[in-house]
C-alpha cells in the first residue's frame, strides 16, 4: 500500500508509514466499516490511500515542514522488496513509526473466508513485521535512544468486533512485547492503542464521529493530534526508561466509566 518516509535531520531520523485508513485503524466497533475511499488501487479490490492531511500528496507535507533535510518517498508494506528498498535507501535510522493499517466491509465471522483474515492480518500485522525488520539493523547501531513506536488499536485489548482486524490488532501487542525483550537494551519499542479518531473518513458518515463522544469520559472523540502527541512522547527521549509497552489513547473508554454513568 501507499505510504510515505519523512526524513528530518540532523536532529532525529524518522520515517513515518502512511495509512490506508484513519489512525489507530478501526478505533471501536461503534464506527460504520469502512469501505475504502478512492485511492491507489490496492490488492483484491481494497483501495487505499496514503495517511496525510486531508488528500495532500506527501511532497506538499513536506513543503510544509520547517526546516531542511526532509524527504518523502512511498511504501507497499504488504510487499517485503517494496520495505526493503526503502530502508535500503536509508544510511541512518534513529526512529521508525509504523502507523499503516486498516479495516474494510467483510462478512460475519461464520461467513468470512481466508481471503479476508489473510488480507487483514498481512496489511495490520505483516506490514509492522516488514518494516521493524528492515529497521532493525540500522536502528540497533543509531546511537541516538532508537524507537520505535507502532500505532495499533483499543481493537486488540477488548471486544468490538472485526475478528480479523481486532486479532490482527492484538497481534501487534504480543509482537511489541516480544520486541521489546529482543532489541534491548539498544531500541525501545512500544505502541499506541487509539479509539474513535476524527480523521476524512467520518465526512461522508451522517452525524460525523462527535455522534460517539458520549462514549468516552472526556465526551468527545479524539484527533489526529491526541494520537501523535502519544506517539511523540513514546519516540521521544522522555520516554528513555518506557519499552514494552502499548498506551491506550481512548478518552477514557477502557474503563467502563460512560457505561457506569447511563446506568447512574
Amino acid at each position: 500500500m501507499p505510504g510515505s518516509v519523512h526524513d528530518a535531520r540532523p536532529s532525529r531520523t524518522a520515517p513515518l508509514r502512511g495509512s490506508s485508513g484513519p489512525r489507530g485503524g478501526r478505533g471501536d466497533r461503534h464506527r460504520p466499516r469502512r469501505r475504502g475511499p478512492a485511492g491507489a488501487g490496492g490488492r483484491g479490490g481494497r483501495r487505499r490511500r496514503p495517511l496525510g492531511p486531508r488528500d495532500a500528496e506527501p511532497e506538499d507535507v513536506l513543503a510544509s515542514l520547517a526546516g531542511t533535510g526532509h524527504r518523502s518517498a512511498r511504501v507497499d508494506v504488504t510487499d517485503r522488496a517494496s520495505v526493503d528498498a526503502l530502508v535500503a535507501s536509508l544510511d541512518h535510522l534513529d526512529v521508525l513509526v509504523h502507523v499503516a493499517g486498516g479495516d474494510r466491509a467483510h462478512p460475519s465471522f461464520t461467513e468470512a473466508d481466508d481471503e479476508v483474515w489473510a488480507d487483514l492480518v498481512d496489511l495490520n500485522l505483516m506490514g509492522f513485521v516488514r518494516t521493524s525488520r528492515a529497521a532493525a539493523p540500522l536502528l540497533l547501531v543509531s546511537g541516538h535512544g532508537p524507537a520505535v513506536v507502532v500505532v495499533g488499536s483499543v481493537n486488540a485489548v477488548v471486544a468490538l468486533g472485526s475478528e480479523p482486524y481486532s486479532a490482527a490488532k492484538a497481534g501487534l501487542v504480543s509482537l511489541v512485547a516480544n520486541l521489546a525483550v529482543d532489541l534491548a537494551p539498544g531500541v525501545r519499542v512500544n505502541a499506541v492503542l487509539p479509539a474513535t479518531i476524527r480523521t476524512r473518513v467520518w465526512d461522508d458518515q451522517p452525524g460525523g464521529a462527535e455522534q460517539l463522544g458520549a462514549l468516552y469520559l472526556l465526551d468527545r472523540v479524539g484527533t489526529p493530534d491526541d494520537v501523535a502527541g502519544a506517539v511523540a512522547f513514546l519516540a521521544s527521549d522522555d520516554a528513555a526508561w518506557v519499552t514494552g509497552h502499548a498506551l491506550p489513547v481512548d478518552g477514557g473508554l477502557l474503563t467502563g466509566g460512560s457505561l457506569r454513568r447511563l446506568l447512574d
